[in-house]
């Protein structure tokens, strides 16, 4: 494929993204949440192995940097994720 074509997609993605998120309900948020960290998950054992495989040093400073931004993403996943559970949990009557 062209890159116009590629672009295109990436595009056309965004917007079917935003569109999709835009119409969950506040009750789905926590599991969408959980299942996007399971994706960040992915993309961070991805962005490990393609770094294991760099030939040079352009390919290991960019793999690493994609190791630490896939890791902030998945533990602030796990942080929202947590903070959402924290107010379906009834409170105590001191608080």
């Amino acid at each position: 494929m062209d890159a116009i074509s590629l672009l295109t997609i990436f595009v056309l993605s965004i917007f079917v993204g935003i569109e999709v998120i835009s119409k969950v309900s506040a009750v789905l948020h926590t599991p969408l949440m959980s299942g996007a960290n399971a994706i960040h998950g992915i993309v961070l054992i991805g962005a490990i192995m393609v770094t294991g495989h760099a030939d040079s040093a352009i390919e290991l400073i960019l793999g690493l940097l994609a190791i630490v931004l896939a890791t902030i993403n998945m533990v602030g996943g796990f942080v929202v994720t947590d903070r959402m559970l924290e107010m379906f949990k009834p409170r105590k009557d001191g608080e």
